[in-house]
């Protein structure tokens, strides 16, 4: 599986129509809708598609037509991240009419196409569980610690600067975390 960890906008043309589509990071798709709504007032149509592993790592899927025929937009558009195993991500398309109709099949088509372009332009990265660890060190072992945070490219922590300790939450892929936790960190 692969995700995304920036947003990424590619626009697509079909038979006048503009579809401009926006790939974001899960993190970033909360009131996107509405903003992109609100940015495009004269846009037809901000169909929606995601992905995304709740707590109980299950995948949770979801779209919507907006006011499109049913099943011609955000169906289309989630198949092709199914697809493409993307995980933790949403794609949005603002779509302006270009005056042709296209037709549920060729709706179905164009929102497809749209998003396997932007697809194309994203940086993908594969997808690695993360989990929450904490741990404590001493004092003298704290420039150790970070130089090994940064040997494993783990930069999401937070410190907390205790009386005789240096207490550490830290966020990041399961494996590598293992790995820290076996050389007794």
């Amino acid at each position: 599986m692969v995700t995304v960890t920036s947003p990424t906008v590619y626009t697509t043309e079909v038979n006048r129509s503009k579809f401009i589509t926006h790939l974001v990071p899960i993190s970033a798709y909360e009131g996107l809708q509405a903003e992109l709504k609100a940015e495009h007032p004269k846009a037809n149509h901000v169909v929606y598609a995601l992905r995304y592993f709740n707590e109980f790592d299950q995948v949770v899927e979801n779209a919507s037509d907006d006011g499109e025929p049913k099943g011609c937009a955000g169906v289309p558009a989630l198949n092709v991240l199914r697809g493409e195993a993307f995980i933790n991500c949403a794609v949005l398309i603002v779509r302006y009419f270009g005056g042709i109709k296209l037709g549920t099949g060729g709706m179905a088509r164009a929102y497809a196409l749209a998003v396997k372009n932007v697809l194309k332009e994203a940086r993908m990265v594969p997808y690695e569980k993360e989990i929450t660890y904490v741990f404590s060190t001493n004092y003298n072992e704290v420039d150790k610690t970070l130089y090994r945070l940064k040997q494993l490219d783990l930069a999401n922590y937070e410190r907390d600067f205790g009386v005789d300790k240096v207490v550490w939450k830290l966020v990041g892929s399961e494996a590598k975390i293992e790995q820290l936790k076996e050389e007794g960190l």
